[in-house]
């Protein structure tokens, strides 16, 4: 049988990549599992559409192009930025008649929206809405903890808090280039005219901010990463707590967090029998909001889900990241997992490409999705 042949889609310029570590480590977990991987982006295919020219590692680790037979299997990498290349991407997703481990999932609000129409889902959902003014207005009088996020970022830049205090309105965020960004507030019309400029350049959504000070005056929030491995199944591969800075409206380890094993951090807290409870608790979330995006979405390859913790052990879901980082694994010395988390992707398509053209439900769900 031959080597499977599997694609990595992402921005590419020149031989500038834009996660470049990890597609190292990608490449070389490729050759250990004895596929042909390589990296390519749109511009990339050649006209015929049946060859491609890939980029791979030399003998010195750096970025080599040569041209590939076309993959049988493709991997999307290719991550959000709002830039021209971003849009040509998407025209190409619409058009290349690639087989893809993943389809396109869309913003935060279409995501909300689609688990929120599934019941399942429903206890785990803190209350989001489109940001406008109205709905602003509306969170305030509701609710003492909020967060503004827009609907495509990524990383926890451009994510502000608003919390109501005995001074009034407390405004903590990080701007595009993740620099802190704090201000208090007196009158609530001077948060409508903030936010307003905080949010003039694209659209946002306003959501009801949970009691998460599992540590006082830090973000927390449980990372959780599900995969589909080698043979088309759903796993939990690992999660992680990550504590943020002081004084920061995120718990990402990009704006200084600390990553720390689950049971270590909750059992202190909870004791063992509802430590146990509320990750598995979590779990279940994992694989609910998994099904319920598949099935609307199609194919999908692997989520990270940010989940918050209250102080009650509720678990709720924050967000959903269809292209996540793994880097947790690493800082918490879980070699094992981040090992699998680098793997499990490529695993996949080379099933993908031993199984394609069979009429399986998810082959169906991703071309029913694919004609949305």
């Amino acid at each position: 049988m031959k080597r499977p042949i599997i694609g990595i889609l992402t921005w590419r310029e020149g031989k500038k990549f834009a996660e470049p570590a990890y597609f190292r480590r990608l490449l070389r977990a490729g050759q250990e599992l004895g596929s042909t991987v390589f990296l390519f982006s749109p511009k990339d295919v050649l006209a015929s559409g049946k060859q491609v020219r890939g980029y791979v590692l030399d003998a010195g680790g750096k970025f080599q192009g040569r041209i590939f037979d076309r993959p049988d299997a493709v991997f999307d990498r290719y991550r959000y930025t709002p830039t021209q290349a971003f849009k040509d991407y998407v025209a190409f997703r619409r058009t290349s008649h690639f087989l893809y481990a993943n389809n396109r999932l869309a913003n935060k609000w279409r995501v909300h929206d689609v688990l929120q129409r599934d019941t399942r889902m429903h206890r785990w959902l803190p209350e989001t809405w489109l940001y406008n003014r109205t709905n602003l207005v509306k969170m305030l009088g509701r609710h003492s903890l909020l967060y503004v996020k827009p609907l495509n970022g990524t990383g926890g830049r451009n994510i502000l808090s608003i919390e109501k205090t005995s001074d009034g309105y407390r405004l903590l965020g990080r701007d595009k280039q993740r620099a802190k960004v704090a201000t208090v507030l007196k009158q609530v019309s001077s948060v409508h005219r903030w936010v307003d400029r905080w949010t003039r350049s694209e659209k946002y959504i306003v959501q009801q901010g949970l009691r998460l000070q599992l540590v006082p005056a830090r973000a927390v929030d449980m990372r959780l990463l599900i995969q589909k491995d080698g043979q088309g199944d759903w796993r939990i591969t690992g999660h992680g707590i990550r504590v943020g800075g002081e004084r920061s409206a995120t718990s990402n380890l990009h704006g200084g967090g600390k990553a720390i094993p689950v049971t270590t951090f909750l059992q202190p807290r909870f004791g063992a029998e509802r430590s146990a409870q509320i990750v598995e608790d979590c779990e279940q979330l994992a694989f609910q909001t998994a099904e319920t995006l598949e099935n609307h979405f199609g194919r999908m390859v692997e989520f990270g889900l940010d989940i918050g913790i209250d102080v009650n052990g509720r678990a709720w879901l924050i967000e959903v990241n269809p292209k996540p980082a793994r880097e947790i694994f690493r800082e918490m010395g879980a070699v094992q997992q981040y090992k699998q988390a680098i793997s499990r992707p490529l695993e996949y398509a080379m099933y993908l490409a031993k199984t394609r053209g069979q009429d399986s439900r998810e082959t169906r769900l991703s071309a029913k999705a694919a004609n949305r």
